[in-house]
C-alpha cells in the first residue's frame, strides 16, 4: 500500500489495512537512505498516544538502524516536540508517528529533516516514497541486521525551558479551560505549564490512549463545544482546545466565543511588533485583510504565503520573519527554528492576556473588522476549468493572481461600485474539491459576491 499512503506533507493511512508494521519499517529504512545521504546520522523518533503508535514506532526505528543510522527515540511527545529536540541534539532529522487530528484507526508519519525542516511531497517525500517501494516485499522487522544504535532520551526539561522563554507569567490569577482532545496536549500541558504561578488550568478529555470523546480537530465547530461550554460554566479567562498531536491550538475568549486564527495572528502581530519591528511576519492567503493592515500599522513587512506549513516555514526562512499564522491554528516562530507549535501559541496567548486588564474577547475586538464567509467546499470534477472562468471573469475588474489557486482581489473597489472585497478558490490535492474562502467590507458586499461566485464554483459540500 505505499503507493497510496504518502500524501503531500506526511504518511497517513488507516491501521493495519493500509499501513503496518512492514510498511513502518520500509519508510524507516528509505528516510534514513534519504536523509544520511550515503553517510550515518542520528534520527529522532517519537510517537503520539494512538494504540498503533508504539509498534509502528518500533518498526520504524528498526528499519531507520537497519540502514545505518542511529536512533534516539524521545517517547510520548506533541510534534513540536521533536522539531525542537532535533536541533537541540543536531540530529539530521526526526520522524513524529501521529495521525494528527484523523480519527484513531488512522495513524502514519510526519518527517523532518537538518533543522527540523519539514519534508514534503517536493522537498524528498517522493523519494522517500521511491526508496521505499524500491526493497524487496519481503523486508520488513527481523530480516536485515540491525547496524546503528538505539537510546532513549528523556528531553522534556530542555523543552519546558524552550516553551516558557516565550512565556510571561500573568500578573493576577488566570483560568485557561483547557481541553486536550484525549490527544498529546494531555502530556504536554502537565509537563510544561502546571504549577506556574498565576495560573489555573482546567482540565478537560486529558486522558490518552483510549479513543477520542471527539474528533481531535478543534478547527470543526462542533469539536469547540465542550471547551466553549467549560469556559462559561468555570467562568474563565481564556478557553484553548489543542489536536490530536498538540502542535495546533485554539482558542475562545472568556464569553465563549471562538476566536478566528487570522485574527490571532492580527493579535500576536503586536506583540512582536513592539519588540521586533521593523521585521516580516509572514501570514497565509485566506487571512483576512486586517492582517496585513495590522502588519503595515507596525511598520513591520506583510509577506504573504502559499496555505500549508512547508510553504509557510520557507517564507519564514526566505524573509527572515519573526512570526507566522496560518488559518488552519498553525503558528509559526523564527526563534522557535521557523517551525509551527502549539504550545508556544499558548504561552504566547496567555501571556498577553496576563498582562492586560482587559478580557480577550476585548482584546481581539479591534480585529473583527471584516465579515468573512468561512471556508466553503465545492464538488466539482474539471477544477481547472472553474478557475480559469474565475480568471477571465474578473480579469478587468480586480487583481488576479495564482499564489495558491486563483485570489480575485477587488478590495480597493469604490463603495458606489458594490463595495470592495477578495476571494481565494483552491483546488483540493487529494479530493474533486474547490475550497473557497471570501471577506468583504461589509456584509451586503459579502452577501452579493457570494451570490454572484458560488454558482460558478460548483455542488456545495455539507460537513466539510
Amino acid at each position: 500500500m505505499l503507493e497510496k499512503i504518502f500524501k503531500a506533507y506526511d504518511v497517513r493511512a488507516i491501521y493495519p489495512d493500509m499501513l503496518d508494521e512492514q510498511d513502518a519499517w520500509k519508510i524507516g529504512f528509505a528516510t534514513a537512505r534519504f536523509l544520511a545521504e550515503g553517510r550515518s546520522g542520528t534520527i529522532l523518533i517519537s510517537r503520539d498516544m494512538r494504540p498503533s503508535s508504539t509498534s509502528l514506532s518500533e518498526a520504524l526505528a528498526e528499519g531507520i538502524r537497519c540502514a545505518g543510522c542511529d536512533v534516539i527515540d524521545l517517547g510520548l511527545c506533541d510534534t513540536s516536540f521533536i522539531y525542537f529536540a532535533v536541533n537541540h541534539l543536531g540530529a539530521i532529522g526526526g520522524i513524529q508517528t501521529t495521525a494528527s487530528h484523523n480519527p484513531i484507526e488512522y495513524n502514519g508519519f510526519k518527517i523532518s529533516g537538518r533543522e527540523a525542516r519539514p519534508i514534503g511531497a517536493d522537498t524528498g517525500l517522493k523519494e522517500i516514497q521511491r526508496l521505499a517501494l524500491e526493497l524487496p516485499a519481503d523486508h520488513g522487522p527481523g530480516s536485515l541486521e540491525v547496524k546503528g544504535r538505539y537510546e532513549q532520551q528523556d528531553l522534556w526539561g530542555p523543552y519546558r525551558e524552550h516553551v516558557l522563554s516565550f512565556f510571561t507569567p500573568p500578573r493576577k490569577p488566570t483560568k485557561v479551560f483547557v481541553d486536550a482532545s484525549n490527544g498529546m496536549a494531555g502530556v504536554l500541558v502537565p509537563k510544561v505549564f502546571e504549577g506556574l504561578e498565576n495560573l489555573e488550568i482546567i482540565p478537560l478529555n486529558f486522558e490518552i490512549g483510549k479513543g477520542f470523546a471527539h474528533e481531535p480537530n478543534p478547527l470543526v465547530a462542533e469539536n469547540m463545544v465542550p471547551t466553549q461550554e467549560g469556559v462559561r460554566q468555570h467562568q474563565a479567562h481564556l478557553g484553548a482546545c489543542f489536536d490530536g498531536d498538540a502542535d495546533r491550538c485554539m482558542f475562545t475568549d472568556e464569553k465563549g466565543n471562538i476566536l478566528g486564527c487570522d485574527h490571532l495572528t492580527a493579535l500576536l502581530t503586536t506583540r512582536f511588533a513592539e519588540k521586533y519591528a521593523p521585521t516580516a511576519i509572514a501570514y497565509d492567503l485566506r487571512s483576512s485583510k486586517v492582517v496585513q493592515e495590522t502588519i503595515e500599522a507596525h511598520q513591520c513587512r506583510p509577506v504573504r504565503s502559499r496555505v500549508g506549513h512547508v510553504f509557510m516555514k520557507a517564507a519564514l526562512r526566505e524573509h527572515g520573519a519573526v512570526f507566522g499564522g496560518e488559518l488552519s491554528g498553525h503558528f509559526y516562530y523564527r526563534d522557535n527554528y521557523n517551525a509551527d507549535s502549539g504550545a508556544i501559541t499558548f504561552a504566547l496567548v496567555l501571556s498577553m492576556l496576563g498582562q492586560q486588564d482587559r478580557p480577550m474577547s476585548e482584546l481581539i475586538a479591534p480585529f473583527l473588522k471584516y465579515p468573512q464567509s468561512g471556508e466553503i467546499n465545492f464538488r466539482v470534477e474539471d477544477k481547472a476549468a472553474v478557475l480559469d472562468a474565475l480568471r477571465q471573469r474578473y480579469s478587468k475588474t480586480a487583481e488576479v493572481d495564482d499564489l495558491d489557486g486563483v485570489t480575485i482581489d477587488a478590495w480597493e473597489k469604490p463603495a458606489a461600485e458594490g463595495g470592495g472585497f477578495w476571494f481565494n478558490v483552491r483546488p483540493s490535492n487529494t479530493e474533486p474539491l474547490l475550497r473557497f474562502n471570501a471577506e468583504a467590507q461589509d456584509q451586503q458586499t459579502l452577501a452579493r459576491m457570494l451570490a454572484e461566485v458560488q454558482p460558478m464554483l460548483g455542488e456545495h459540500v455539507d460537513g466539510h
